[in-house]
């Protein structure tokens, strides 16, 4: 597949079919996603393959719990989705079918060989996450070319001592996200919606817009 083609049709797959998801298939795009840009060449990042349907129904409750509270801060009076409810439902859909997806990649690694270099400004630190998020990136894209959707979510981060113990996670490991994976029930996106490029980039000053003319 052409990467540039890969590029612009890996969307957020929110439905599945039954079909399993192979080893094999989850090997390959694995084996791909490793060659990730990170800082140091340390891999920090490990992947937990979760599909025993019990656990996967223990996720999806917690997932549900942190869902119904992000849907009702977003939607309601000052919310950024307030008054617009409809865009919420392919997420929401997902959200409860979650305890029937072929897999969910749980996404590891090991703060230890993270040199976030902003922990000391005044904002939230996101540097560290430079060493983890090409990599899931990589694997979605892989994952793309194998013919796998994928759907990756943070919210379920926020349980993270409960999924640690559920999953017996190391104590000196965390999670960065988690990635749903399976064989698209719907056509892939030909299109997605994104704001247009010329809104995005600029020229040596911020604001001033840098032209491909």
């Amino acid at each position: 597949m052409d990467v540039l083609e890969a590029l612009r049709t890996t969307g957020t797959c929110r439905y599945y079919t039954g079909e399993p998801v192979t080893d094999e298939l989850l090997m390959e795009a694995f084996d791909a996603a490793r060659f990730a840009p990170q800082g140091g060449n340390l891999q920090p990042v490990r992947w937990l393959v979760v599909r025993d349907r019990d656990k996967l129904k223990q996720l999806a409750e917690w997932y549900l719990e942190v869902w119904d509270v992000y849907v009702q801060q977003t939607t309601g009076p000052g919310g950024y989705l307030e008054g617009k409810p409809k865009t919420l439902k392919p997420a929401d859909d997902f959200a409860r079918a979650l305890p029937d997806i072929p897999a969910l990649v749980v996404v590891c690694f090991n703060p230890a060989a993270l040199y976030a270099t902003d922990r000391e400004l005044d904002r939230e630190p996101v540097v560290g996450g430079g060493s983890i998020y090409p990599t899931v990136q990589s694997f979605m894209l892989a994952c793309r070319a194998l013919g796998l959707g994928t759907a990756m979510t943070t919210l379920l981060v926020t349980r993270e001592p409960q999924v640690k113990e559920l999953l017996t996670i190391p104590e000196h490991v965390a999670t960065a996200a988690h990635v749903a994976v399976g064989h698209p029930a719907r056509p892939w996106p030909t299109k997605l919606t994104r704001r247009p490029v010329e809104k995005l980039v600029y020229a040596d000053t911020y604001g001033t817009q840098l032209s491909s003319a």
